[in-house]
């Protein structure tokens, strides 16, 4: 019987770091980790000075591209899940502040929006892909992670934080803060479930 497996993201612009794990609910273990390619990493920067049905354009095929791209690449995770003995149960994704976007033409006449658009596009080709996936998704403000981990695992979020540490050594590098915040976004989908 294949054991249950979560994959955790954390989503930057073109790419997304993804971790998954499996294993004892108070002490999972790194499945695999890899770098999920979303295609043009800066859409809306590209789209600034053009005219806006063009700037649209660019955006909306970026869009598609990059959850199209989200969802083959998070398909072969599952498949080599399914090859390492493991079945996935569920993604957890890491979230920005969660304000709503403006319309285009005010992000393209703000640089700070221009960064901040292109994050939520990219996250909203991971939530397209899991849901493609047929997966559950915990999505989580990134500066509530630990504390949400914590109160749906029942474990203190130090001890949460220090495990997630302690994985990559198991592991090895790479294992920097998109490593880290993924398995733990993994971790806390795992135990929703």
């Amino acid at each position: 019987m294949a054991s249950l497996a979560a994959i955790g993201f954390r989503a930057h612009s073109g790419w997304a770091a993804a971790v998954a794990i499996a294993g004892r609910r108070d002490a999972p273990a790194v499945v695999t980790r890899r770098r999920i390619e979303m295609g043009l990493a800066q859409p809306y920067h590209a789209s600034v000075g053009l005219e806006l049905r063009e700037a649209q354009r660019i955006v909306e095929g970026s869009a598609a591209r990059a959850a199209a791209m989200a969802t083959a690449a998070l398909s072969g995770l599952i498949e080599d899940l399914r090859g390492l003995g493991h079945e996935a149960a569920g993604c957890g994704l890491l979230l920005a502040s969660g304000r709503p976007l403006p319309p285009l033409e005010r992000i393209l006449a703000s640089h700070p929006l221009l960064h901040t658009a292109e994050g939520e596009m990219f996250r909203e080709a991971l939530r397209t892909a899991s849901r493609a996936c047929s997966l559950p998704l915990t999505a989580v403000k990134e500066r509530e992670l630990f504390t949400r981990a914590a109160a749906v695992l029942r474990i203190p979020a130090l001890q949460i934080e220090r495990h997630v540490a302690a994985l990559g050594k198991a592991i090895g590098p790479p294992w920097r803060q998109d490593e880290k915040l993924a398995a733990a976004a993994a971790w806390l989908a795992l135990g929703a479930r």
